[in-house]
């Protein structure tokens, strides 16, 4: 009896390779929503890891797996504890918007067939609403969203008990492309 065949492969590369990155997509521009509100200087969603393969805009496409991306940003125009709490607030509630939504489109038949790409959909939508939500630290020692909101919440501050800053500034991540780029083209020449 086989349990792993072809057709759950296939759902797994359907997953991985086009439902994670738009459930990954939809939840970085909540920051990027919530930030136009508050005055947002520089918006930058990078998607992956590793050297850049294409930036469009303000989203920038790296080369290695999707999984690890972020919203950064250069400055606020406007600064308080609230309005960033609402800035990490807001991937999660996208979020939630976004699943609730579909469940809905799905229970009352507009969304027919496919049901185990919309499952899945929602499911990962859902998975990432759950660990923004609890507030832990990640393996690096980086802050959530929940516990980020939790100590602006709490102490008034960011981020806490972390060294590096929990989000790079969007020119920072440039100069950092930008040194990555130096010895591949001197490589070259």
């Amino acid at each position: 009896m086989i349990t792993f065949g072809f057709a759950d492969f296939i759902s797994l590369v359907i997953s991985a390779f086009i439902i994670l990155p738009i459930v990954v997509f939809i939840r970085e521009s909540g920051y990027v929503i919530a930030g136009m509100l508050f005055g947002i200087k520089n918006p930058r969603i990078t998607i992956g890891t590793g050297p850049r393969l294409v930036r469009v805009g303000m989203i920038d496409i790296r080369k290695y797996y999707h999984l690890y991306s972020w919203f950064s940003y250069d400055d606020l125009t406007h600064k308080s504890k609230w309005i960033y709490v609402c800035i990490y607030s807001a991937p999660i509630l996208t979020n939630i918007v976004v699943g609730i939504t579909l469940n809905l489109l799905i229970v009352n038949d507009v969304l027919e067939g496919m049901s185990s790409f919309w499952d899945r959909f929602i499911f990962y939508i859902f998975y990432y609403v759950l660990f923004d939500v609890v507030p832990m630290r990640t393996l690096n020692g980086k802050p959530n969203n929940g516990m980020i909101i939790y100590e602006m919440i709490r102490y008034g501050k960011r981020t806490d008990f972390c060294p590096e800053p929990f989000l790079p500034s969007t020119t920072d991540t440039e100069e950092e492309i930008k040194n990555q780029d130096k010895p591949a083209k001197n490589k070259k020449n």
